[in-house]
């Protein structure tokens, strides 16, 4: 990565996702970042890794390399204590076995804050830390996990796992942009690059081919857009062309046209019984495919379908609702809702293609360090230094 002088910077939308005859915009991100940043970077500087190996459950089919979690709204039959698990959507059991996707969300929180602390300060300590976390995960033969989701939200006596677990994995997706703000640190060795980008190219490769991530793919809410969301991210990492093209055209063929509603709304979010903070997800994640794979020629932050769909109408539907929640008119969400909006990376990279103040000082008002387990599980974007400077 280039070395950038930040004195004076005025930060406009990356230019990964404008041309150069786009206005600048009056932001400054490493300012607004600084400060959150090196407060978590150095509480991070101590922490030793874990990894999926740290724990384990026995109903588990896996190997102890394995990711293993549980379907979230899945309970015991009251009727039938000792038979399969039942659905209540929406309400979580807190009896579940989650410890594998905790360690996930904490490498991912570990990796954003000290990439972004790095890009801020060029101190290799926080790219030296960094690199213990990548290794353990991605090269230590006894620590690393395995390139695969096959038992991912299992439910007992329903499933050993399946495909809708893959979005478990959705933590990895900053992560990656934490591996390409260090990619040329002295700290991360050529060989250790290697072998992390091929642990990627592995998963990658079964997620787009296994059946469990075929199902996902065609799942049709919001777990269609965060696999999606990988799928653009980990070929970005690895800078596989192809499968960028179909996250592209994916994007503006089915995901776009299928899941928004005219309005800008999303039906099928707006179905379950959590709809406002499904919607906030669902509206973050397409986000993030944009502000991943948008070019100067191909710019999906405008791109609009035939009837006008596009994702500054999804922006223009939410904004009101995060801005002033108690306008929301939908059921309220059964749990967490108290706890959401927060600084919802929709707004930042909407508001930066857009050249939105709006949408920007809104996003700067919002909770940035939410303590929430469930509202961290579900804004998998943190540190977005990582996603307007790479």
């Amino acid at each position: 990565m280039k070395k950038i002088n930040f004195i004076g910077v005025i930060l406009f939308a990356s230019s990964i996702l404008t041309s150069c005859s786009t206005p600048k915009m009056a932001f400054n991100l490493n300012e607004v970042e600084r400060s959150r940043v090196l407060k978590n970077a150095e509480l991070y500087l101590n922490e030793t890794p874990e990894t999926v190996t740290n724990s384990s459950c026995a109903r588990s089919a896996g190997t102890n390399h394995d990711f293993y979690s549980e379907g979230d709204y899945w309970w015991p039959d009251e009727q039938n204590p000792d038979g399969p698990y039942i659905r209540k959507d929406g309400f979580t059991n807190p009896a579940n076995f989650t410890s594998h996707r905790e360690a996930l969300i904490r490498f991912s929180q570990i990796s954003g804050a000290l990439a972004s602390a790095y890009v801020l300060t060029k101190d290799e300590k926080y790219a030296q830390q960094l690199v213990l976390h990548l290794n353990a995960w991605f090269v230590n033969q006894n620590t690393k996990m395995n390139t695969n989701l096959l038992y991912a939200q299992a439910i007992k006596g329903v499933a050993t796992g399946r495909g809708i677990g893959i979005i478990d994995t959705v933590h990895l997706v900053e992560v990656t942009k934490a591996i390409a703000a260090i990619e040329n640190s002295e700290a991360l060795s050529k060989a250790d690059l290697i072998t992390i980008k091929l642990w990627f190219s592995n998963y990658l490769n079964w997620i787009t081919t296994h059946e469990y991530g075929i199902s996902e793919r065609d799942n049709g809410n919001n777990h269609s857009v965060c696999w999606t969301m990988q799928v653009a991210a980990f070929a970005a990492l690895i800078k596989d062309e192809k499968k960028m093209d179909f996250c592209r055209n994916f994007y503006k063929s089915t995901l776009l046209p299928n899941q928004m509603e005219k309005d800008g709304s999303f039906p099928l979010e707006l179905k379950r019984t959590k709809p406002y903070g499904y919607s906030l997800f669902n509206l973050d994640a397409m986000s993030s495919i944009c502000q991943i794979l948008s070019t100067k020629k191909d710019n999906l932050f405008t791109y609009t379908t035939t009837d006008g769909r596009n994702i500054e109408l999804g922006l223009q539907f939410m904004f009101p609702y995060i801005e002033n929640k108690s306008l929301w008119p939908y059921q309220h969400d059964v749990m967490y809702w108290d706890e959401w909006p927060v600084r919802q990376s929709s707004l930042l990279f909407g508001g930066l293609a857009f050249k939105n103040n709006k949408y920007i000082n809104l996003w700067k008002s919002l909770n940035s360090n939410s303590t929430t387990p469930e509202i961290i599980r579900n804004t998998p974007v943190r540190y977005p230094l990582l996603w307007v400077l790479n």
